[in-house]
């Protein structure tokens, strides 16, 4: 690999006036000659590209005929709903028959609020929360002490309607919610640190703020790493541009809407956190994060898919039954996996050492119930992208654990983060690592 002229930090960060601060990604001066691990440590743990974990959450189930593929192994065909995921097909899996066992216990409110407290913990709704830690809070305290943000919890769906149960995905301890950061001008904020008014005001940019640093730190570089630091600075100011592109009652309401109003624009939204995401995990701010991109029993509308008539939950009962009204479902199901390949993308064109950001991130993406309609939970579909620990992918899996083997297989192999049991866990899944 080309090498700088002189060695730098892995944690090197581009301070200026003020709080402001831009953390840099991994350059080539960082790693050995065959960019497979940083170069200058004793420790042989610290030379390890430290794997990253992404919770990834949409609600209210899907329609399986379309979502789920019907043949397993390798050849299997592509379906509706995953139509967005072909061009990434060997850097993810589908694995299928999950049972969400904790969910089928008695428990208080109704069944969205049992099945989602045992989709993020395996633990039972208590009746205010979850019942115990979410999975990337279980891998956050084993893995993420090193990075400025043990964890990060971002949001898109800025509906308020519902309990705490259906509103937030991380859970630090059994009724401890840690809501979702929904704004991306909040976001940009924690991860930039900036507190300028004059940013505040659309007047500057928080590269203002570090370039004299950026332009010493240029020095120090071969000419790899100098594309490098012009591509990703260049990249935090078209993101900033967009954000500040926002209408400004974007940045401080959380509302929910009047009856029959349509939501906010969330694909760009959505896009704008997942940016944000890919700078956080590039930059080692953080190697866990929550993606919530809608609510649990969600009351979405979908303009931009011209489904407006109804509301999302309500799309997934009823004329559910019709052909018309799975093609609705199908069209909604389809955009999330739309949103969540778009992250894929993001992280597959991000380099890393020899290879990509993807390489050493474990994504899992689930919902509250299997098929929408009659809220299963048994027979989950799950999906699993990314290469970190070795992870299986390019295949369709059909089992017959619960999602606890699922999350102990992805902890305790995929991200190595030293976790030994899993609530509802009795095997490791040796399909997916």
């Amino acid at each position: 690999m080309s090498k700088s002229v002189r060695s730098i930090s892995r944690r090197r960060v581009l301070r200026g006036m003020g709080a402001a601060a831009v953390a840099l990604p991994a350059f080539d001066a960082l790693f050995n000659d065959s960019g497979t691990a940083y170069a200058a440590a004793s420790d042989p743990k610290a030379r390890k590209i430290p794997t990253r974990f992404v919770f990834w959450f949409n609600g209210n189930g899907i329609p399986e005929k379309h979502w789920i593929p019907q043949e397993t192994g390798e050849d299997y065909r592509i379906t509706p709903c995953l139509s967005p995921l072909a061009r990434f097909r060997n850097d993810f899996q589908v694995v299928s028959g999950l049972d969400n066992a904790a969910a089928a216990l008695p428990q208080p409110g109704n069944s969205h609020y049992p099945s989602m407290s045992a989709v993020l913990s395996g633990r039972e709704f208590t009746g205010r929360g979850a019942g115990g830690p979410s999975l990337d809070q279980v891998v956050a305290a084993r893995v993420g002490d090193g990075a400025r943000f043990q964890s990060l919890q971002i949001g898109v769906s800025q509906e308020s309607f519902g309990e705490s149960i259906q509103r937030n995905m991380s859970w630090s301890a059994q009724d401890r919610p840690l809501p979702p950061e929904m704004f991306p001008h909040r976001l940009f904020d924690r991860l930039f640190g900036v507190r300028d008014e004059g940013w505040r005001n659309r007047q500057r940019s928080v590269l203002d703020f570090v370039g004299e640093e950026a332009r010493s730190l240029r020095g120090d570089l071969g000419q790899r790493d100098k594309t490098r630091l012009d591509e990703y600075l260049s990249s935090v100011r078209d993101l900033e541009r967009s954000i500040l592109s926002l209408p400004p009652e974007y940045a401080t309401t959380v509302e929910r809407p009047e009856e029959g109003a349509d939501m906010r624009d969330w694909p760009r939204i959505a896009k704008l956190q997942s940016d944000l995401l890919v700078h956080a995990l590039a930059s080692g701010q953080t190697r866990v994060a929550s993606y919530m991109l809608t609510k649990c029993q969600g009351l979405s509308r979908f303009p931009w898919l011209g489904h407006t008539a109804q509301r999302h939950h309500e799309y997934t009962h009823g004329d559910v039954e019709t052909p018309r009204g799975m093609r609705i479902l199908r069209d909604i199901c389809r955009w999330h996996v739309e949103e969540f390949a778009y992250l894929v993308a993001k992280l597959k064109a991000t380099p890393e050492g020899e290879g990509t950001l993807l390489d050493s991130c474990c994504l899992l993406f689930v919902h509250e119930h299997a098929e929408a309609n009659p809220h299963k939970n048994n027979g989950h579909a799950a999906i699993i992208a990314g290469h970190a620990g070795g992870l299986k992918t390019g295949r369709h899996t059909r089992t017959t654990g619960t999602l606890g083997d699922l999350y102990l297989t992805l902890a305790a192999e995929a991200m190595e983060a030293g976790v030994e049991t899993f609530p509802t866990a009795s095997q490791k899944l040796s399909a997916v690592v």
